[in-house]
């Protein structure tokens, strides 16, 4: 019997997957809503920022939410086109934090155990990226809550998380900061190295999107 129990234990997580996007942001450094932002930048392309992040973590997860805030009008059709769902928070000026308990909440609600949460103002990972990033997360221990992608010692996003961190950051305070939160737990969680750049890239103002412009013009 313990030679069947110590088998189980060493089996792989099998986990009920959901994406997470942040989108409820005013953008009011960009002066314009980040999601609706061309994907790739500088390309005859339909796609948006909004729109390439559903798309690659519909690849890897059961279903996609998207979280908005006052442009809830604004990025609803990007939503539904691609297959997504959409929950609004209802007080996005609480912060970002507020917006994660929100999508977490609708990630249980949902019925699923495991979340990849990223943020609209990110370019999407590499697929391969993804497949390594949830690959690392399935054969970790129990004891690991969190595979966290690193680019040359930098965090970065989409970070993949268990039950237990997802609960962790629901009864955490609405005014908390996400980061701080995964400092206190850093013992649960794995930073994984990943040769991707976009994993940490962001872009809050016209001239870092010019620039991310410029690159892929290059």
């Amino acid at each position: 019997m313990t030679a069947v129990f110590c088998y189980l234990r060493a089996m792989p997580r099998s986990p009920g997957w959901c994406g997470v996007i942040l989108a409820a942001g005013e953008s009011s450094r960009m002066g314009t809503d980040k999601a609706m932002l061309r994907w790739p930048p500088g390309a005859v392309s339909n796609q948006t920022f909004l729109s390439a992040a559903v798309r690659s973590l519909l690849l890897f997860n059961d279903l996609v939410i998207v979280v908005a805030g006052r442009n809830e009008s604004t990025i609803e059709s990007e939503v539904y086109a691609t297959n997504a769902s959409m929950v609004c928070n209802p007080e996005p000026e609480r912060g970002q934090f507020s917006s994660l308990q929100v999508g977490l909440q609708a990630v249980l609600n949902r019925g699923r155990d495991a979340a990849m949460i990223t943020h609209v103002d990110r370019p999407p990972a590499e697929r391969a990226t993804l497949a390594v990033l949830r690959d690392a997360f399935v054969a970790s221990p129990d004891e690991k809550w969190a595979v966290v992608p690193e680019f040359r010692g930098k965090h970065g996003h989409p970070i993949l998380v268990s039950r237990d961190m997802i609960e962790v950051f629901l009864k955490a305070p609405a005014t908390a900061v996400a980061r701080e939160i995964e400092h206190q737990h850093q013992h649960h969680i794995e930073y994984f190295p990943v040769d991707d750049p976009r994993v940490t890239l962001n872009v809050n103002t016209p001239e870092e999107y010019a620039a991310l412009v410029s690159a892929y013009g290059r």
